[in-house]
């Protein structure tokens, strides 16, 4: 005998309207929201954090910025330190709480968006939670450079023997099962990460020599000579460019790490891992045997969620200065070198958030009747 089911009591998901909707509450998704504020949008940045500044403290505890405090403030607040004080994780997770505060931003925390799409009139944010379908004029992607860990395929071959972990799971040392340890990944985290395992055990550090920035030029921090140039090289210049396409192929330069610390250090230079033998990774020739591997192989896009046909081959948004032309009101903040070379970088971030802010100022403008 066939029983009725009972009806869905649940209450509909409501339905909340805004003018734009910020996806994003890191650095990206503060700057654009500060930017909005100001031009008198109504918005909401949407969070998947449980706290402003977690995507910053949940990092490896001795990590420090490599760019000084006078270049590591949002627009409209300077980062609260002496000029050339390098923040640590935690300085810089309080000081993106505070700049939320400050400005008093819409900041819903806990709200993971689950997808994005547009229904022919609005866009269309669905969050994990459910609770609420949102629609909004313009949506302004911020979710920054760093989404989806890289590991090489080459990491599934490796003997379960091996601790294997990327290098935005590592918090310390102690952490670690002890054992020598393959860094993977020469570029900035994967210095400083194997320099700091050099003080308590064996270390290889795998991969090509990026280059390396002194700390100081001329009797100045580096980054007084940088920066001029990051702000000024942009994607629209010859110089920015070369700039972009050199850092594509060989990676960032060590900013005050010197080839003659990673010695002092005792740290092995290897060649990049190229096959696995029983097992083990080998470098170059070289069977070596690590009971840590810690993979410092950058992140890559992950848009998954964005079900709009935006995207290149690498994942990664059509675009021109953030704005999507093939989507009218759809646009992206923090992406890496998007404008500029000081594009991904805190300091650099506020630029490209005004342009942003206000081409969706300008088309919030546009569609109101007249």
């Amino acid at each position: 005998m066939k029983t009725a089911s009972a009806p869905d009591r649940r209450p509909p998901a409501r339905v909340e309207r805004y003018e734009a909707i910020v996806i994003g509450g890191g650095q990206a998704g503060l700057a654009a929201g500060h930017e909005l504020a100001r031009r008198e949008v109504d918005f909401a940045i949407l969070s998947d954090e449980a706290r402003v500044g977690d995507n910053w403290r949940r990092r490896w505890d001795s990590l420090r910025l490599f760019t000084p405090a006078r270049y590591s403030g949002l627009p409209g607040m300077p980062f609260p330190a002496s000029p050339y004080h390098l923040a640590d994780k935690d300085e810089m997770g309080d000081y993106l709480e505070r700049y939320a505060e400050r400005f008093d931003l819409p900041v819903r925390l806990n709200a993971r968006v689950a997808s994005l799409r547009h229904d022919g009139e609005h866009f269309v944010i669905r969050t994990e939670s459910g609770a609420a379908t949102i629609e909004a004029s313009n949506v302004i992607v911020a979710t920054g450079a760093f989404q989806r860990a890289r590991v090489p395929e080459v990491a599934r071959l490796l003997s379960p023997e091996s601790h294997q972990l990327h290098s935005s799971e590592y918090r310390t040392p102690f952490a670690l099962p002890l054992g020598p340890a393959l860094v993977v990944g020469a570029g900035n985290s994967g210095a400083q990460i194997a320099l700091e395992l050099a003080r308590y055990r064996k270390v290889w550090l795998a991969g090509r020599d990026t280059g390396h920035l002194p700390r100081r030029f001329l009797g100045r921090d580096v980054f007084d000579w940088i920066w001029p140039i990051a702000r000024r090289a942009t994607a629209e210049t010859s110089i920015g460019r070369r700039m972009r396409a050199n850092i594509r192929a060989s990676g960032d330069a060590l900013i005050g790490i010197a080839e003659r610390e990673i010695r002092e250090a005792g740290i092995s230079r290897v060649d990049r891992v190229d096959e696995v033998r029983g097992g083990l990774p080998v470098c170059g020739g070289t069977v070596l045997e690590p009971r840590v591997v810690v993979w410092c192989t950058g992140f890559a896009p992950d848009y998954r969620w964005i079900d709009l046909p935006i995207f290149e081959s690498d994942g990664y948004p059509r675009h021109s200065r953030g704005v999507v032309a093939e989507v009218p009101g759809l646009y992206f903040v923090g992406l890496r070198f998007q404008h500029r070379l000081s594009s991904s970088l805190i300091g650099g971030v506020g630029d490209d958030a005004r342009f942003v802010a206000e081409q969706a100022a300008a088309r919030r403008e546009a569609l109101v009747p007249g």
